[in-house]
């Protein structure tokens, strides 16, 4: 049986540093919003792709990462309680006849919601998968590309597959669990491409007999009678094909940012981008915002600070659609009892 539709005000796809910024702002002109993201944890590019490295020109930080970044962000706007829907990705989104857009997820989740904000950088970032035919009927049973935890694979042989820093993370933290029945590593060399500590760690392991690297590419599946995946066929650097035994595969062989079925939501798109206009960063479609990497306009800069302020003007030009009653004023933080209450510090002295 299908959930029910959600109703809001705002869906905002995109859960990177504009998208949750959007979503603040969207906070304290007291829209319903509901985030969305293809990735299992809020950051987007600024956590998945650098979660460690410093970040200079954010506006009052002289220095954070973009973990510390996504942080501060998501305890923003923890307030305003705006549900984050992870690990999923908007399939659809379409004009209803009352005016208002319809989306759907690739979870089966669905919305219908006034004002629609794409906040989704360079595209959503997917997981780059194997090429092995008959692999994607076995994700989310047998082949997992987020998680599962160590609880979830107790007892069973797991093969890790990637020589880069996720890969190595998954391994180690397996290996801390200490609930599979075997770990094994499955990479093209036996040279990896990871932080040096991580490196070393793992070498440790499989000095020790802890765990098992398998150098080589998988070239096919071996599976059983009811469908369950036995083995792998591995294709090794002597030209031989060796048969690899697991219960479970965990490919992390990294993200790949795809423009995906965005590109079919009838937008209007330059060089895979959505044009918006700059006094409301609107794209051709009422109602429908872009901010960010994925928009463009004359003097567009990618930085995650002039997305702010493209977050914080869409803002505004939703609040006139969703609350057509009100007038729409300029209030601040510092002074507006209104906004004090919504951010939950109403009675505050400053100090």
């Amino acid at each position: 049986m299908d959930a029910p539709v959600i109703q809001t005000q705002a869906v905002v796809v995109g859960a990177g540093p504009v998208g949750l910024f959007q979503a603040f702002q969207l906070g304290l002109q007291e829209v319903d919003t509901h985030l969305v993201d293809a990735l299992p944890h809020a950051g987007g590019q600024c956590a998945e792709l650098y979660p460690d490295k410093p970040i200079y020109d954010i506006p009052g930080l002289p220095v954070c990462t973009g973990q510390e970044l996504t942080e501060r962000l998501l305890a923003q706007i923890a307030p305003f309680r705006q549900p984050l829907h992870l690990g999923q990705q908007v399939l659809s989104l379409g004009r209803l006849p009352d005016g208002r857009f319809a989306l759907r997820t690739s979870a089966g989740t669905a919305f219908v919601t006034q004002t629609v904000f794409i906040a989704a950088g360079v595209g959503a970032f997917v997981p780059r998968k194997p090429p092995l035919p008959g692999l994607e009927a076995l994700e989310g049973r047998q082949v997992h590309y987020h998680g599962p935890g160590a609880a979830a694979l107790t007892g069973q042989h797991v093969v890790v597959m990637g020589g880069e820093d996720a890969a190595l993370q998954t391994l180690l933290d397996l290996l801390s669990a200490g609930t599979c029945a075997s770990l094994t590593l499955l990479h093209r060399t036996d040279k990896f491409k990871a932080d040096p500590a991580l490196d070393a760690a793992v070498r440790t392991a499989l000095a020790t007999g802890q765990v098992r690297l398998v150098p080589g590419q998988p070239v096919g599946l071996e599976l059983t009678q009811d469908g369950r995946l036995a083995a792998l066929q591995v294709a090794t650097l002597a030209d031989t094909t060796d048969h690899l035994p697991l219960d479970a595969l965990l490919p992390r062989l990294g993200l790949s940012p795809k423009l995906g079925p965005l590109a079919d939501w009838g937008l209007a798109l330059e060089r895979k981008l959505l044009p918006v206009a700059t006094d409301t960063f609107s794209t051709a479609e009422t109602g429908v915002f872009a901010v960010g990497d994925i928009n463009t306009y004359p003097g567009k800069r990618k930085l995650i600070l002039c997305g702010f302020h493209e977050a914080t003007l869409a803002a505004f030009a939703a609040a006139a659609i969703v609350h057509p009653e009100r007038r729409v004023l300029l209030q601040y933080t510092t002074t507006s009892p209104r906004l004090h209450e919504l951010l939950g510090v109403a009675g505050a002295v400053p100090g």
